[in-house]
């Protein structure tokens, strides 16, 4: 699968964000599957805004509805039946009646259609997941909700570069050991990406294209990402670990600062290495210079990555108001 090209076209079916599409497009082609999954996450949550992310997320039918007839991309909506088939053959009058439900309340709470990965889920599993995660703050149903839509990406990058390989596989050899061979490589591709670990347990992709830790702000207060928020990231040097009773605070080493841009993402805070080092690390924030008159003069989160985390992603976000702050290990 040696510089397999695609055009604009099909990422924006894999998607359905033009600004993805468009940057996609102009980093293609791609040496293989593990390079175009890199790339896609690095454009989807680095540089794809908001607005993006809700053109992608509206791009989307709603769980157990067929896509419209007039659906403006034929193989989004062909890939977005495929992926409902589970649940479509396992669902009932009463649970396709509940899911309807749900999704209506979920749509008027969040304002966007729930986006589930729903290859292989039952409808009870998904029934079950979308009353989960209607308890969630938008901010955070946000984030989610676009973890779960590069999960799709992903599968649908599988499916699109096997269906390359097949049409390349078909022009390049006779008919016979074509077919053989474009089947074998089609299967190999996608079953390979189908047993990969998900994000949330972290990507074994060897190159990466961003930093192994990863921040941003989102201002819950007043429902905007946070702009100009100073963000300082260190690591733990001394000889034992911190504890809470006896800090040395003058072993922390400084790894990069940085402030976060319109879309309250930081930038680069550590150089880009395909395994981070494992130990304790401190991600802080200038909450007190963004909200003068808030409660926090600022905000350290500390964390550790284990041995056996090394190659993972380590996104660290924190949501914020004058009052009150939160955070959680995203992908």
């Amino acid at each position: 699968m040696q510089g397999v090209r695609l055009e604009e076209e099909d990422f924006l079916a894999c998607c359905g964000s033009t600004k993805f599409a468009k940057e996609m497009a102009s980093l293609s082609p791609f040496a293989n599957l593990d390079a175009a999954v890199a790339a896609a996450r690095d454009v989807w949550f680095n540089k794809v805004d908001v607005n993006g992310w809700l053109e992608a997320f509206a791009a989307h039918p709603q769980i157990g509805k067929s896509p419209s007839s007039s659906h403006p991309n034929d193989k989004s909506a062909q890939w977005s039946k495929n992926e409902q088939s589970t649940a479509v053959a396992t669902a009932t009058t009463s649970t396709l009646e509940e899911l309807a439900h749900w999704n209506t309340r979920y749509r008027e709470k969040f304002g966007t259609v729930f986006l589930v990965y729903a290859s292989g889920k039952n409808t009870s599993e998904i029934l079950e997941e979308l009353k989960r995660r209607y308890s969630n703050r938008p901010i955070v149903e946000f984030e989610i909700a676009a973890q779960e839509l590069m999960k799709i990406t992903e599968l649908r990058l599988a499916q699109l570069l096997a269906a390359k390989l097949d049409a390349s596989a078909t022009t390049d050899q006779s008919p016979g050991t074509a077919s053989a061979k474009a089947g074998e490589d089609r299967m190999s591709v996608i079953g390979a990406h189908l047993a990969a670990p998900t994000s949330e347990k972290g990507s074994q992709v060897s190159t990466r294209n961003r930093p192994p830790i990863t921040t941003h702000v989102l201002d819950i207060g007043r429902g905007c990402p946070a702009f100009g928020v100073e963000v300082r990231l260190e690591m733990w040097k001394g000889k034992s670990r911190p504890s809470f009773a006896d800090a040395d605070f003058g072993s922390w080493l400084h790894l990069g600062s940085g402030r976060t841009d319109k879309d309250g993402r930081s930038g680069q805070l550590m150089s880009i290495v395909d395994a981070a080092d494992p130990g304790i690390y401190r991600m802080s924030f200038n909450t007190g210079k963004y909200y003068a008159m808030g409660f926090f003069p600022f905000v350290s989160i500390v964390f550790e990555i284990k041995e056996t985390q090394k190659l993972e992603h380590f996104h660290v976000p924190l949501l914020l108001s004058p009052f009150a702050f939160s955070t959680y290990r995203g992908s």
